[in-house]
């Protein structure tokens, strides 16, 4: 073996060992994250995700992400019929409340409906919605799709403070977490958790009066913050969390590890037993 083969083998070697990538790990996670839109830091916060979950998983993340800070955001690559092609999870991040234009909605909509999973975050629960969504939207309706989608129905949120974030250890996606409180954020009402998802993860939220009450006795509040749900004639999988409004949280390791167990779970590779299929987690060490 000559010394400039022996050179180049120790530099793989120690690139193998620094960043946790075996030699016979499987392809990388091919990842879409769409995001943009209203009311968020979707420049900054694309960045932490993409660092994140590459950081976690043998992942690669591609980024279609809007400068356009409106409600009416709109992404070019939804333009096209085939604009999941070659992606094994999409991450929906995007804040398009008033984007009702129905066959551009049914386009994304179709894709997940032929079987590509989706991970929503966050504002996606309030986007692509349009008539009366203040009380449940039948399955079915014309204004229902996107709800269908994701497997549960929220319109709105209260003021910042912490969440109480509380797992249910039953799921695959959960069994390995641990329970936490975030910093100020908003937890999102439920208006409805259609028959076809499931809770993994509630929030508990203590209210406190406005400025000028500061001693109010504060009002406790529920909801659901991390769901899962099986979507179309192939039941696929989607993963979703009302979590993530500010950047911090997006940045918390907390909030990543749920993120990333939710891409996993959600492509397939996470089994009953919460054990993701071998190499595709990176080690602890290498991040």
């Amino acid at each position: 073996m000559s010394i400039a083969f022996r050179l180049v083998l120790s530099i793989a070697l120690a690139f193998t060992a620094c960043f946790g990538v075996a030699a016979d790990a499987p392809e990388p996670l091919e990842v879409l994250l769409v995001a943009g839109g209203c009311c968020h830091d979707y420049a900054t916060q694309t960045k932490i995700l993409e660092a994140g979950i590459e950081d976690r998983l043998n992942a690669h993340v591609t980024v279609a992400y809007s400068p356009d800070k409106t409600t009416s955001a709109r992404f070019e690559i939804y333009e096209k019929d085939d604009w999941a092609k070659g992606y094994d999870v999409v991450i929906h991040d995007e804040c398009s409340a008033k984007v009702n234009e129905i066959e551009y909605v049914q386009r994304i909509l179709q894709a997940h409906r032929d079987g590509t999973p989706a991970v929503n975050i966050h504002c996606a629960m309030h986007s692509y919605r349009w008539g009366d969504i203040q009380k449940p939207v039948p399955v079915g309706a014309e204004n229902a799709g996107w709800y269908e989608m994701i497997g549960l129905q929220s319109t709105g949120h209260g003021p910042q403070f912490p969440i109480e974030v509380v797992y249910n250890k039953e799921h695959p996606i959960t069994k390995e977490l641990t329970d936490w409180t975030t910093i100020n954020e908003e937890l999102y009402n439920n208006i409805q958790i259609l028959p076809s998802a499931k809770a993994i993860a509630s929030g508990k939220q203590a209210v406190r009066g406005k400025k000028d009450a500061p001693d109010t006795e504060p009002k406790m509040e529920e909801a659901i913050v991390a769901w899962t749900n099986e979507y179309g004639p192939k039941k696929t999988r989607i993963f979703s969390t009302s979590l993530g409004h500010n950047n911090d949280t997006v940045g918390d390791g907390r909030y990543l590890d749920l993120v990333c167990r939710g891409i996993l779970w959600a492509s397939g590779n996470l089994d009953d037993a919460g054990k993701p299929t071998t190499g595709y987690v990176r080690p602890v060490a290498a991040r």
